[in-house]
């Protein structure tokens, strides 16, 4: 890939000094009006809060404002470069959470990569916040992180793992549907055991969700840098987390290589880093094959070369070229249905309904559009319409 876009990047940061700032909500202007947002007056605000701390979502940022929090340890495809060069990723799903769902946002990158370390900072912060938007956290820590902190009172989503699970369901209903085939039938490969390609499994096969909404695929293949996982792999007996994901998928015990695992797959989902997934592996899929190759910033595969080898639909989770299967879809609406509602966490039934709506969304889905753009303005309203109604059902 060129590095132009590399240089241009770094030109606007520069010229920004980031993408940020802090803007008041109300201009100080005379000794009136510091009274009330300062001393004196603010102490009674201070006390209404203290008597009933519900009173926090309305009286402060905390009911519109979530912490992006990062250890830079799984940065996009760059992997663990550290919360200093994580900062950019985090300002900028800052920015788009203000930008897509009116929801402020704050980066927030901690020079630490020990578990309990953020899990306490995470609980100690959590005054200020309406959620915390886990990101870029290297497995299996994030999974530990994130289940460790769903007691906190607001809700908690590694979005690397959900966000990218709610949108890559969507495609895959739009598009098995183009293709002709049922989302039960179809033997996918998963290419990547980490965060994204265990949260992905586990919505495919439905663990944990509505059985009257999510029928399981028929077959799951997850491959890691060693070949298909399965259980009597030797070298992750000691892993927690790829022992339970081979236990959930791969039934028939296949070994191998992603080149064995491919063939005959009617889906290849890249979640793992570019180059991987070759045109002659395509060519050995079943009729019709759906690749959905979103390492960033190199897919698994050149959406040119997948479409060459004989590819139906390709995605990608780049925003120059179609089928973008971004989190971008689903974490503004995500979080707006989960804010206005004022859910204590995001559970496996409001994911399931976000997908679902936002599949949709799209009304007439193509080759080329299986998805709708992430700039599109209806999204965010539809994402979060879903959550919410989701969270209602289950009050009921």
């Amino acid at each position: 890939m060129s590095n132009h876009l590399y240089d241009e990047s770094i030109a606007l940061h520069k010229k920004l000094a980031g993408k940020l700032s802090v803007t008041p909500k109300i201009e100080v202007t005379d000794k009136n009006i510091l009274s009330l947002v300062y001393t004196p007056g603010v102490a009674g605000v201070c006390n209404a809060i203290a008597e009933n701390p519900v009173l926090a979502y309305d009286l402060t940022i905390k009911g519109n404002t979530v912490a992006v929090l990062s250890d830079g340890s799984a940065v996009l495809g760059l992997g663990n470069i550290g919360p200093e060069a994580a900062l950019p990723v985090m300002e900028g799903k800052a920015l788009l959470f203000k930008q897509f769902a009116g929801i402020d946002a704050f980066p927030i990158c901690v020079n630490t990569q020990n578990t309990f370390e953020i899990i306490n900072l995470v609980r100690n912060i959590a005054p200020v916040f309406g959620g915390i938007n886990l990101e870029d956290i290297a497995a299996p820590r994030c999974f530990e992180i994130e289940q460790a902190l769903q007691d906190i009172g607001i809700p908690v989503f590694h979005d690397d793992q959900h966000g990218t699970a709610i949108v890559l369901l969507a495609a895959m209903i739009n598009a098995s549907s183009l293709a002709g085939k049922s989302l039960q039938d179809l033997k996918v490969v998963v290419c990547g055991a980490g965060a994204a390609g265990t949260a992905i499994s586990e919505l495919l096969l439905c663990v944990g969700y509505d059985p009257s909404m999510c029928q399981p695929v028929r077959e799951i293949l997850v491959c890691d840098s060693r070949g298909i996982l399965a259980r009597d792999r030797p070298d992750i007996q000691n892993s927690p987390f790829k022992m339970k994901l081979a236990a959930m998928t791969n039934r028939s015990g296949v070994t191998g290589t992603l080149a064995d695992a491919v063939r005959g797959a009617d889906v290849f989902i890249g979640v793992s880093k570019g180059g991987l997934l070759t045109g002659e592996m395509v060519k050995t899929m079943a009729e019709k094959p759906i690749v959905l190759a979103m390492a960033n910033p190199i897919p698994e595969i050149e959406p040119s070369l997948a479409y060459a080898s004989g590819a139906f639909i390709v995605g990608t989770g780049r925003s120059d070229t179609p089928n973008q299967v971004n989190n971008l879809l689903a974490f503004p609406g995500v979080f707006r249905g989960a804010l206005d509602a004022r859910a204590s966490r995001i559970t496996n039934h409001m994911k399931i309904c976000a997908a679902f709506a936002l599949a949709r969304s799209v009304t007439e889905p193509r080759v080329d559009a299986i998805l709708p753009s992430p700039l599109d303005p209806r999204i965010v309203g539809i994402v979060a319409q879903a959550v919410a109604q989701a969270i209602h059902s289950k009050n009921k």
